[in-house]
């Protein structure tokens, strides 16, 4: 079947806007193909620094015939009723049919080429394609990420005829900028499109770009006895960067490497995009540095190397001055500073927020096990050095130079391990602390920053969440499940502070393969403790895999609903069930599984053994079942029903003491 191609080549494209419009060009492709009814075989698009691409396989070469029915107002409806169905429809009267009273139009819409449906779509994507940011070019009233050059659209074979804004479609593109003939070519097939782009230095595929830059990189390296830096982020950007990647291995000068290795990496990383390099026998970087050209030059890289290195040179002498003159000042004297720098116009000043973090810290420190005297230290210092050049210069290693610092100083090993690790994790994939005064800090920062904005109401929304307090609810939860704290929440958050850890709990255990609905049916028991209320859901999601745990569920769900009927007709009896005479069997069996699980229930969930637990709620099964079998809740008799309505009760509560069972779905 024929075969859809679609290129849109522009000046070039930010690295970090790439990913994402690759994958609204194909969103936005596929749903304006398949509301014509055009569903392709295969659809997939490519993303470089100048180009997005789009291959679409499969597609007919025309709409199928639709045929389509429109129920229209009834027959004796007034007639502007029907005269507006039938300038809807475009029809006469007696071209619509009468069923049941009511008026239908049977409308048949012959199908479309497909070509003409592509032009419609390619010029809707254009013109509505969501850029972060966007620009007009020239006269041209059109909106693109950088001003578009060429638009190739071929389908079967052939040009799709149209034009957007001055622009025509066409079957021609170009290669590399500079190292391409620098004549457009033709290509009316991806195979013929791809081939061609190679011929003329430019890889389509990001996925093979990265591949490209990783070995190759690492091959320079290995020949000298190196070790590349490995980079996800650095590689994902520079691969979006350049057409034709080549990477060249540049030589720095080594009096910069007693820098902290942080300072040398993000200087290399954040203002040249370069990789770092390091001495695979020691582990430390070795004074060289990896760049990416988008050339293949003739020299073999040498001048570009050169070029680079002078460049590096002077960032890393900037970053020497930065680092020399922030030694020269104690962190615990730029905290004054900090009282001139707002934090949030509503909870005062960072030096405020200190103060607060310092406190809150002390408070921990017993519960975490750490030094109070070293927790508040290294609390008072955390903040400290965002005031430093350094940080000024690359914020993203705030706390990691300030624990520089105060090694500098001669601080206590907690203390500097505290301030460099008090922002983790930052995020998935980022290690948590470790260590007592570190997890103290860590803890305090981030319950100071979700108690503060939850207390003046600044709560997430939706996708908005400006203060990343999503974020910092993981990052507690992550440590004190990590660390096997036992921290009483309570103690430090409001209630609908603990309803947002609990959403984030219920987030983290998903991706772990628990269910959400078990996490609501710990927390409603009222407790704070996310170590005891995770091996509580892991119990409870095991026990419920089971048969005896499907069917005790099934029981108490029907328990519950018989209680509630009970309780609209008015109060439900109290007290403990007893066995009456000529009770049935099953009902006084059920009496003394219930309290034989009470008996067990208590010892088990004070020493924590949820399993053991969730094996005395099992024992209920059975007798359960029997009992809604061949007793009769609602009895005529009073005496009868109020017993066996204190019975269901017991059950309910007896369950309830291991979890919020009507929280429980299924």
């Amino acid at each position: 079947m024929p075969q859809l191609l679609l290129e849109l080549l522009s000046e070039e494209i930010p690295a970090r806007m790439q990913v994402n419009a690759a994958r609204d060009l194909e969103r936005m492709a596929r749903e304006r193909l398949a509301a014509e009814g055009l569903l392709p075989e295969a659809l997939k698009t490519f993303a470089g620094s100048r180009r997005l691409t789009l291959v679409a396989e499969g597609l007919p070469a025309a709409q199928k015939d639709r045929h389509e029915e429109l129920k229209g107002p009834r027959t004796n409806a007034p007639e502007q009723a029907l005269d507006g169905f039938l300038r809807k429809t475009g029809l006469t009267r007696d071209q619509l049919t009468e069923r049941d009273g009511v008026w239908f139009a049977h409308l048949h819409k012959p199908g479309r080429p497909t070509p003409e449906i592509v032009a419609e779509m390619v010029e809707a994507i254009v013109r509505g394609f969501p850029w972060p940011k966007s620009m007009t070019s020239g006269v041209s009233k059109l909106r693109w990420v950088r001003p578009l050059r060429r638009i190739l659209c071929v389908f079967d074979g052939e040009v799709v005829p149209f034009q957007i804004d001055g622009i025509p479609s066409g079957d021609t593109t170009g290669g590399h900028r500079f190292m391409g003939s620098g004549q457009p070519f033709k290509a009316r097939d991806f195979d013929a499109y791809a081939e061609q782009l190679d011929k003329h230095f430019v890889v389509l595929d990001v996925e093979e770009r990265k591949t490209r830059i990783l070995e190759a990189a690492k091959t320079l390296c290995f020949a000298r006895n190196l070790e590349l830096v490995e980079d996800q982020g650095l590689l994902d950007e520079v691969a979006g960067l350049v057409e034709w990647p080549v990477p060249v291995l540049g030589d720095m000068d080594p009096d910069f490497l007693d820098l902290p290795p942080e300072v040398i990496r993000t200087s290399m990383r954040v203002h040249q995009r370069f990789f770092a390099v390091r001495n695979p026998e020691t582990g430390k970087l070795a004074p060289h540095f990896v760049t990416v050209a988008n050339i293949d030059a003739t020299d073999g890289g040498k001048t570009i190397a050169l070029g680079n290195a002078k460049v590096l040179r002077a960032r890393l002498a900037d970053a020497r001055f930065f680092w020399d003159e922030d030694r020269k000042t104690k962190l615990e004297d730029r905290l004054e500073k900090l009282k001139g720098v707002t934090f949030h116009a509503k909870l005062g000043t960072m030096y405020e927020r200190v103060e607060r973090i310092a406190a809150l810290a002390g408070e921990l420190a017993p519960l975490v096990r750490a030094d109070v005297a070293q927790a508040t230290l290294a609390a008072r210092l955390a903040k400290a050095d965002l005031g430093t050049g350094v940080v000024g210069e690359f914020p993203e290693l705030q706390g990691i130079m300030g624990g520089y610092y105060a090694h500098a100083e001669g601080q206590a090993v907690e203390v500097v391990e505290a301030i460099r690790d008090h922002y983790k994790p930052q995020g998935p994939a980022d290690a948590i602390p470790i260590v007592p005064v570190a997890i103290t800090v860590a803890l305090a920062d981030k319950l100071d920053t979700l108690v503060s904005f939850f207390g003046i109401d600044e709560k997430p929304t939706g996708s908005r969440d400006p203060f990343a307090l999503r974020r910092s609810a993981l990052g507690v939860i992550r440590i004190v499940l990590g660390s096997g704290l036992r921290l009483p929440l309570r103690r430090f958050a409001s209630e609908d502070l603990l309803a947002f850890f609990a959403d984030r709990l219920k987030v983290q255990l998903r991706d772990e393969g628990q269910r959400h609905d078990l996490v609501d049916a710990v927390f409603a028991l009222g407790d704070d403790d996310l170590v005891r209320i995770v091996a509580r859901v892991q119990a409870l999601g095991s026990f419920l895999t089971t048969e005896d745990g499907k069917n005790l569920l099934a029981g108490y769900k029907r328990a519950v609903n018989i209680l509630k009927a009970e309780e609209k007709k008015g109060a439900l009896p109290s007290g403990a069930p007893a066995s009456l005479a000529n009770a049935p069997p099953e009902e006084a069996a059920l009496i003394a599984a219930v309290a034989e699980v009470d008996a067990r229930l208590a010892p088990a969930l004070a020493a924590e053994d949820f399993e053991g637990a969730m094996r005395a709620l099992a024992t209920l099964r059975a007798p359960v079942d029997a009992f809604f079998d061949k007793v009769l809740v609602n009895s005529t008799v009073e005496s009868e029903r109020d017993n066996r309505l204190r019975l269901l009760a017991k059950v309910k509560d007896a369950m309830g003491q291991v979890a919020d069972f009507s929280q429980v779905t299924g």
